[in-house]
């Protein structure tokens, strides 16, 4: 994914109304060698799961190939 594509998915994120999901609690992404790396912390799977019936639609038409995220659970977070 490009910059361009991230920014893009971003702004039909937003005017999907999805720019900011009900139960996602922190979102970084950052450029990375072929790519780019997006952190999401989220409430629960089930959260994520219906924002990805969302955001795999907008991936598709910005010409990104959605791969299966990687699911960890949060052990600790420490805000500021």
């Amino acid at each position: 994914m490009s910059s361009a594509q991230y920014d893009q998915v971003i702004r039909d994120l937003d005017a999907a109304g999805a720019g900011s999901p009900t139960g996602r609690l922190h979102h970084v992404a950052s450029p990375k060698e072929g790519g780019w790396l997006v952190i999401d912390v989220w409430d629960s799977a089930q959260s994520l799961g219906k924002f990805a019936e969302v955001l795999v639609p907008i991936l598709q038409k910005a010409g990104v190939n959605p791969v299966a995220p990687l699911v960890y659970p949060v052990h600790s977070m420490i805000a500021p």
